[in-house]
């Protein structure tokens, strides 16, 4: 609910405040993504406990979120490891990818509102805009943070909260993917081709052409992955999605 002025005007609630269980949760995610906790390697919760100066029960928290989003597993008798890949994993996720965020990305131009388009825009320009040097790691996670706010940018408008986790879900794991073996990319000329291309078609309304070249985007990226992580070709900037 928003709060009301002394003028009659309204004002936006403040955000709540993040939990332990939550900023340890986003920092373990990030760590993972970034392949700086390698696939299969055992968790130890005592070790983490130290490094992120919190209690057992935050960190137990923590980590059971993001097994619930698969990044991490779970097995009795051996406790909690980072999950494995594999080109499987990887070809599930670049098909459910595809599948889903066109079904959401039609059902937000079926609703489509000028702030949702305005947030796409937003986040196209933003994308285009970064600063990036593969030398800078400030700058790689600059680009992957403006990179997954424009993908989901794509998808926030279907009032589909369910949808939108899963979307959410799967983009986390085809970055983890992309981190691992296609290495730092920017926003090159092929790219940006697509990613306009995607939004032009979204904010005009036209949900076939940019199911299709969403559709088409994302699975010509995940072939280029899996070729990469089977190492038959050499990375380009092709690889992102």
């Amino acid at each position: 609910m928003r709060n009301q002025t002394a003028q009659g005007s309204t004002t936006s609630p403040a955000p709540a405040k993040k939990t332990r269980a939550t900023k340890v949760a986003e920092a373990l995610r990030r760590s993972i993504l970034r392949g700086e906790m390698e696939p299969g390697a055992k968790i130890s919760l005592d070790q983490l406990r130290d490094h992120y100066k919190v209690s057992l029960s935050p960190m137990r928290e923590a980590v059971s979120r993001l097994a619930n989003v698969g990044l991490v597993e779970f097995e009795d008798q051996r406790g909690y490891s980072v999950a494995p890949v594999s080109r499987g994993n990887l070809r599930e996720v670049i098909e459910l990818r595809a599948t889903l965020e066109c079904r959401a990305l039609a059902e937000c131009i079926s609703k489509a509102t000028l702030d949702w388009e305005s947030e796409v825009l937003g986040a196209l320009h933003r994308l285009t805009r970064i600063a990036f040097d593969p030398a800078a790691p400030d700058t790689v996670d600059a680009w992957e943070d403006a990179h997954r706010r424009f993908h989901l940018a794509l998808v926030a408008g279907c009032d589909m909260p369910m949808l939108i986790d899963f979307c959410t879900m799967l983009y986390d794991l085809n970055e983890r993917y992309r981190r691992l073996y296609a290495g730092p990319v920017a926003d090159g000329e092929a790219m940006m081709k697509d990613h306009r291309g995607i939004a032009e078609a979204a904010v005009a309304r036209d949900a076939d052409l940019a199911a299709k070249r969403l559709h088409a985007h994302i699975e010509g990226a995940g072939q280029e992955l899996q070729k990469r992580m089977a190492g038959l070709t050499a990375p380009s900037l092709g690889a992102s999605s």
